[in-house]
């Protein structure tokens, strides 16, 4: 009998107090359904980790000489965008002009307040047209 009334005064007891409670709230990881921004470096980290993929020509790509080719294009294309600058801005700039190489043309024209440099891709017969500003300092 008294441990009957140990339990009924425990749930006594329990009932008496005021219980506290606050809401479930969700918050998601991925940054693309609303999570931190902050997440999303991580997020690409585990994706590539989980990722067993292997592109099989990539391997084929990293030759010494195919290195070296792309380097020695990255420079000739380097080389070959100054002596674009130089004819568009340097020190004798010329009204117009126009350059093929690679399956490219590029063309540009001058005016006063702007210059234009059309890039045609000859085999697709794509065009990019870039518009850049020419700022005039006035004293």
């Amino acid at each position: 009998m008294s441990y009957l009334k140990a339990c009924l005064v425990g749930c006594a007891v329990l009932c008496g107090t005021p219980l506290a409670a606050q809401d479930v709230v969700y918050e998601p990881i991925s940054p693309t359904f609303g999570g931190n921004p902050f997440n999303s470096n991580h997020v690409l980290g585990v994706a590539n980790a989980n990722n067993d993929f292997r592109d099989p020509s990539a391997a084929n790509r990293n030759s010494q000489a195919d290195i070296f080719s792309r380097q020695l294009q990255s420079r000739l294309l380097s080389a070959l965008s100054s002596q674009i600058v130089d004819a568009i801005f340097g020190d004798n700039p010329q009204e117009s002009g126009t350059i093929s190489f690679g399956g490219q043309t590029i063309e540009f024209f001058r005016s006063l307040e702007e210059v234009t440099l059309i890039i045609r891709d000859d085999t697709t017969g794509e065009e990019t047209r870039i518009v850049v500003p020419l700022f005039i300092d006035v004293n």
